[in-house]
């Protein structure tokens, strides 16, 4: 339409919202869905947390905040980086968000202009260079395949640095492969970056409670000190406390560039929701026994969804570090046909012949940066996963 903004012919609806939004629809026409796009846990909010919530509401603490957090929240987030990751941070360097969507996005408008650069390793979460185009910035995206573990090496950072490098995302464990850098890979990197003062660091610590095995988290300024002073280190309580429908995202970096952000924030949807930060409060604070159970979950899934998707004819799948995600490679699928009579000449055509033929939803490859893949959420049950992985290998095995 002629009035919409130019802005908007740029980006492109979530398509992780949309696959999530068309399982839906099949299921309620009365169709046989199993839906694997959504990235959210399956859990509940734990009881403790939804307590807080009541014990606000009855307490009247209903009202309008300050415009990017309480001061309770801003302090339970700054004991939260102190005691898990070693970082310091004071309330004014603290900013929380309507989910960490908003935390992202308030970052990226309130410091990109046209001709800034953006390095995102790819595959990269959906949302990545779609904001950064709405911010004005043109993504640099680089590719990080299957025969490098799907990480970002040092030779590739320093090649994709330029002038106009204005920051670089960094995700970990990612969205949507699970992969985790170890703190000798990520070393690499902040060498790499401690050459070029003027690169900034935007993580997105998301899925830090959620790695496996032995693997142990570390976020870049806890690895590179030298970097604290340009990293804006983001998380939230959306995915590890199965909180995704109470929006609250934080972040933590320079003062500056956090009032920026509380600009940004003031003349958009100025506070997040009261009742949400007070829970927030409370999952921060409160008892952390159960992630380690919640671990222990995603880890038997983890595993049951590697070892069926690997018995899939024509399909590879790593064994990711965290998040709850596999990202498997289709390559062995591409140029046949399946059973339905769909040419499979891609990842999108492959996830729309999946749905279509057998009532499985993923989210196509091709939206992450990265092809021929598909993403998997395993956050849902055994049962629904090992009947949709017996989906899929049918699926494969029928085509020809």
């Amino acid at each position: 339409m002629p009035f919409l903004a130019d802005t908007l012919a740029r980006v492109k609806p979530s398509p992780t919202i949309a696959v999530s939004n068309l399982a839906a629809e099949m299921k309620a026409a009365g169709k046989d869905v199993i839906g694997l796009g959504a990235g959210e846990p399956d859990f509940d909010t734990p009881q403790n947390i939804k307590d807080a919530a009541k014990a606000a509401i009855d307490a009247g603490k209903t009202k309008y905040t300050a415009v990017d957090g309480i001061a309770e929240l801003k302090a339970a987030i700054c004991a939260k980086f102190k005691r898990e990751n070693g970082l310091d941070y004071t309330p004014a360097q603290v900013s929380v968000g309507t989910g960490g969507k908003q935390i992202l996005y308030n970052a990226l408008i309130a410091t990109l202009n046209p001709a800034d650069e953006v390095i995102i390793p790819a595959p990269y979460w959906v949302s990545y260079p779609d904001m950064v185009l709405l911010g004005g910035g043109t993504p640099v995206p680089v590719e990080c395949p299957l025969e490098q573990d799907f990480k970002l090496r040092p030779e590739q950072l320093e090649a994709a640095i330029t002038d106009k490098t204005k920051w670089l995302i960094f995700n970990s464990p990612s969205n949507p492969t699970g992969a985790g850098y170890s703190r000798d890979e990520l070393k690499a990197l902040t060498d790499v970056l401690m050459r070029h003062p003027h690169v900034w660091v935007m993580t997105d610590d998301m899925y830090e409670h959620l790695v496996f095995d032995d693997f142990e988290f570390c976020t870049p300024a806890q690895v590179e000190p030298g970097l604290y002073d340009r990293t804006l280190t983001c998380n939230g309580v959306s995915k590890a406390y199965a909180m995704t429908g109470w929006r609250i995202g934080y972040a933590a970096g320079p003062e500056e560039l956090i009032a920026a952000m509380r600009k940004v924030q003031s003349q958009s949807t100025s506070n997040p929701s009261s009742v949400s930060q007070w829970a927030a409060v409370e999952a921060l604070t409160g008892p952390q026994d159960f992630l380690a159970e919640n671990r222990k979950t995603f880890q038997r899934r983890r595993d049951l969804v590697v070892r069926a998707l690997n018995q899939c004819e024509g399909i590879t799948c790593p064994r990711p570090e965290g998040a709850f995600y596999v990202y498997p490679s289709i390559a062995g699928c591409i140029g046949k046909t399946s059973a339905g009579g769909t040419r499979i000449g891609d990842d999108e055509t492959f996830a729309k012949a999946l749905l279509e033929e057998t009532g499985v939803a993923v989210v196509f490859g091709a939206a992450f940066g990265l092809s021929p893949n598909f993403r998997v959420s395993y956050a849902t049950s055994d049962a629904l996963l090992e009947e949709a992985c017996v989906r899929i290998r049918r699926f494969c095995a029928g085509l020809t």
